[in-house]
Formats: C-alpha cells, sequence, structure tokens
C-alpha cells in the first residue's frame, strides 16, 4: 500500500511533489489532471462542486492512472474521516480545525486500533492500491500508509500551530493563503499576499520542520507555486482545474478575436 501512495512516498524519501486541485465533478475530469505528471490529486468536497457520490467517482479514477488521490473533508466531522478513507483515498486535508484536542481527536478518527478507532469494512478501499492488498493487509498497513494533513486556517489553529504539528499521527501541516489570511486580520488583496501573512505563513512552516512533519500550500497560479516550491514547502498545488478552465477559455477566446488578454478577473 505505501508503495502506491505517492504523497506519502515523496514525504519519506524527503522529496517535493506537486499536485492539482479538483474542485468540478466528473471522473473524465479527475483522470485528465492526474495523467498531467502531477503526483497527487487532491478532490476538494469543501468549496468545489463535489458531493459524497462524485467524491466516489474521482477517488477511483485518480488511483486508476497511478497518482495518489486526496480528500479534502468538507468539516472535520468524523463520519466524513470515515467515508473518504473508504472510498480509497490516500489521505485527506481537514479544514476548520482549531484546537490541539480537534487534531488529536481527528487522528484517531483516521487510525485503525488500537491508534484509533476508525470503522473496519473498506472492502471499496482495496482497489485503489496497486497491487490490490487483501482486507486484512489493508487492516494492518493503512495507519502507516494513509496521510492525514490538517489546514492552519483559522486564528485559533494558527496560535497552536506548534502544539498541533507535534500531535502524533498527524503528517503534514496545509495552508490556504486565503482562508488564513482572513480569519488571522490580513486578508488577500487582489490576489496578493501582504508582508504579516507572509511572517504567518512562515511560521506555519517552521512549526512542522522543528515537529519533523511535512507543509503543503495551496497557489493561485504556476508563478506562485514555482516561488512557493523555491520557499521550501513538501506539496505544492500547481493547478486547479476551475481556474485553469477559465483562463484557458478567456486567452483562446481573446486569440480567436485577434484580441489581447487582459487578464483573468478570478482574484
Amino acid at each position: 500500500m505505501l508503495a502506491s501512495n505517492r504523497l506519502k512516498t515523496s514525504f519519506l524519501e524527503g522529496k517535493q511533489s506537486f499536485g492539482a486541485w479538483q474542485m468540478l465533478p466528473g471522473a473524465n475530469i479527475s483522470r485528465l489532471l492526474a495523467r498531467s505528471g502531477v503526483d497527487w490529486v487532491l478532490v476538494d468536497c469543501e468549496h468545489g462542486n463535489i458531493d459524497d457520490g462524485a467524491m466516489h467517482d474521482a477517488v477511483p479514477a485518480i488511483a486508476a492512472v497511478g497518482v495518489s488521490p486526496l480528500v479534502r473533508l468538507p468539516d472535520m466531522q468524523g463520519w466524513m474521516v470515515k467515508r473518504a478513507l473508504d472510498s480509497g483515498a490516500h489521505g485527506i486535508l481537514v479544514p476548520l480545525v482549531r484546537t490541539v484536542e480537534e487534531a488529536r481527536n481527528l487522528v484517531q478518527d483516521c487510525k485503525f486500533p488500537p491508534l484509533g478507532r476508525r470503522g473496519f469494512g473498506s472492502l471499496i478501499a482495496l482497489e485503489r492500491f496497486q497491487p490490490n492488498p487483501t482486507l486484512t493487509e489493508y487492516l494492518h498497513q493503512a495507519n502507516d500508509a494513509l496521510v492525514t494533513i490538517i489546514q492552519i486556517e483559522t486564528k485559533e489553529a494558527f496560535n497552536s500551530v506548534e502544539d498541533i504539528a507535534s500531535v502524533d499521527g498527524v503528517d503534514a501541516l496545509f495552508i490556504g493563503p486565503f482562508d488564513l489570511g482572513n480569519n488571522i486580520g490580513y486578508p488577500l488583496q487582489k490576489g496578493v499576499i501582504g508582508p504579516e501573512l507572509e511572517t504567518a505563513m512562515a511560521r506555519i512552516l517552521a512549526a512542522a520542520r522543528k515537529a519533523g512533519k511535512k507543509c503543503g500550500i495551496y497557489c493561485k497560479d504556476a508563478d506562485q507555486a514555482r516561488e512557493f516550491a523555491a520557499q521550501g514547502y513538501d506539496m505544492v498545488v500547481a493547478v486547479t482545474d476551475f481556474t485553469a478552465l477559465q483562463r484557458t477559455v478567456s486567452k483562446e477566446l481573446s486569440s480567436a478575436k485577434g484580441a489581447k488578454t487582459v487578464g483573468s478577473g478570478i482574484f
């Protein structure tokens, strides 16, 4: 199982990984993103147009290409953890965490006993790994093979980031600059990250490093992804389906009309 998880493997080998962010439903979109050359595709069930059924379509489509499917939960509720992992996700990204205790409870939901309280019955999950594990093999390997990532976006989590990073079972922290900036009082303006938010992000990255954990970050475009990769983030979002489609359509239409493309208007 571990060998199939490209994100976890990159963490263990100390290698940087690049991924795609899926907001639009559809297995064809999942496959297109997975075939682009990324290491993982994150299926966004929080802000994306992806419900439980669409998640169950996306995860196998991504895994079938040999790329790791990740799922961002709509919330940190335990049943959502179970649905994502039982779909065969190689890891989860959890939003809205505020306290160390919530982080510990989350780890409990992600791990099978004796390390946690995850329910056992993941028949669907087996086919998302190559070679397919038996149910017994999945039980014994999942705790080590799957990835638990906590998004540091609330003011409370930011204030406790060093303690959250130290929680056993948390593999990585993740920064969403937009929500983080909003919640600590330094929102992005037209997509630009101000110096106060840059300092806050550096604190999160340093907390992850000090705890021996990894740190990922959402990027609004390829230029920003290259910038954050140079800063040493371990998992970097290189492209989002919605914004990439929006930019491409605008560019192609402008080209067809013989007009100059003037920004995308996204941010």
